[in-house]
């Protein structure tokens, strides 16, 4: 009898995406090219969106979907011609900054309903070690009635997509995959191995394997929440911190990062799902803690030096404008999740400040309904400050003049927080992290 790797190898089973966002969509595409595969997406609009070669999170083309054998539904009974699953749907927190396994054990009861003897369940989701047995697990059996390692087998795979990434792809990257016995664990590996062309990592077990994808993310947090404390003893210094980083890279093992707000789906959440299971385990994890403080204050703290340099201009806060380019939570992407850009927004308004936000690649309506600030469609030329928050590829270019011309007057102030402009300008108040 064939395994399940050589059934989908041959087109006699199917595999199955649930989720087809930003994770998802793409590796639904790419194993299509290969093999028979089944996109599932509980909102009827975007399937019908990509029904007709449209990718709604703007990341891919239509070209991308040509020469696939899939079929988009929202269907849950037409899942169940599947036999292998791989689940990738968000896994935010909530208000309180606690994991919000929501949409997971969504994901999770509807695989369930469908499931059969033989089936194999794989999540990519980024969870705490632990979450994949412990929580979604007992509700693929509770909706199936089947039980787990005697009736279908469980693996992890944490997803490394980079939204907006042209060059480090699916097929690119090392691929991280576990099951949950040997067989399982190769039968997976094998099964990735048709798309992702730079090879798959077979870690141990499922817990390795989830612990990798969460300590990737908060690594780069913890490192990142240095630099942007660095950058604040600087700035008391009276020191440009993108000249000291410079000076610091020229010695060989010096990581380059950057200081920044640290915001969307992964860098900025990731970290609260681990600190929350090791609160479950009696440890407070005081450094990666110290980071997200650092990071989840970045916002604030660009807003309040904005205003504290237009009063050393002579400006009234209550009578300021203030323009903010970019709203989305990285360069070159429409993804507003967890967008720290709302955080620059709330305190200059705090202050009374009028602000405007422009951005060329986000969606007004969404913006408007997650964070309930619009985007202008036509900015004046009567700010007293303006703040470039992302670096879209569309700002690379701007010159002095242009922002000159958007300036109420000579005692403007530009805000560079990527530093993009360093060097550039030379006759407005310039300051960057």
């Amino acid at each position: 009898m064939k395994n399940i790797y050589e059934q989908l190898l041959n087109k006699e089973a199917k595999l199955a995406v649930i989720g087809l966002g930003y994770v998802g969509l793409p590796i639904a595409l790419e194993f299509a090219r290969k093999i028979k595969v089944i996109g599932f997406d509980i909102n009827a609009k975007r399937v019908e969106m990509m029904r007709n070669n449209i990718d709604p999170s703007d990341e891919l083309e239509a070209s991308d979907f040509e020469g696939c054998d899939i079929h988009f539904t929202h269907k849950i009974d037409e899942l169940a011609e599947a036999t292998f699953f791989i689940v990738a749907v968000p896994t935010p927190i909530d208000s309180s900054k606690e994991p919000d396994l929501t949409p997971l054990l969504g994901a999770s009861s509807t695989v369930g309903q469908v499931l059969k003897k033989g089936d194999y369940v794989v999540y990519e989701s980024t969870v705490y070690p632990g979450c994949t047995e412990e929580d979604c697990i007992p509700v693929l059996e509770a909706e199936s009635g089947l039980k787990f390692m005697e009736d279908f087998k469980v693996g992890y795979s944490p997803e490394r997509i980079n939204p907006g990434d042209k060059v480090n792809t699916l097929a690119t990257i090392v691929k991280v995959s576990s099951g949950c016995d040997p067989e399982s664990a190769e039968h997976i590996a094998k099964t990735y191995e048709l798309v992702v062309e730079a090879g798959v990592h077979r870690a141990p077990s499922i817990k390795v394997a989830e612990a990798a994808k969460i300590i990737e993310n908060t690594q780069r947090d913890v490192n990142i929440a240095l630099i942007n404390e660095l950058s604040i003893i600087f700035n008391r210094l009276g020191i440009n911190t993108y000249d000291v980083l410079e000076a610091a890279g020229t010695k060989w093992n010096f990581l380059p990062f950057r200081p920044g707000l640290v915001g969307g789906h992964c860098i900025g959440v990731d970290p609260y799902y681990l600190t929350h299971k090791a609160k479950q385990l009696g440890y407070h994890a005081k450094i990666i803690n110290s980071g997200r403080y650092v990071n989840d204050s970045m916002g604030f703290y660009v807003a309040k030096q904005t205003v504290k340099m237009m009063i050393g201009h002579g400006k009234n806060p209550m009578e300021a404008r203030v323009l903010i380019m970019g709203a989305t939570f990285k360069e070159d992407v429409s993804d507003i999740r967890n967008s720290k850009i709302v955080d620059v927004v709330n305190e200059l308004q705090s202050f009374a400040c009028k602000v405007d936000v422009i951005d060329p690649h986000a969606d007004a309506t969404e913006l408007f309904e997650e964070y309930g600030f619009e985007l202008t469609a036509n900015p004046t030329n009567d700010y007293d400050a303006i703040i470039v928050a992302v670096n879209h590829k569309e700002y690379a270019n701007k010159t002095e003049a242009e922002f000159r011309s958007m300036m109420a007057d000579d005692k403007g102030l530009i805000v560079d927080i990527k530093g993009i402009y360093k060097g550039k300008i030379a006759n407005i108040d310039y300051w960057s992290l």
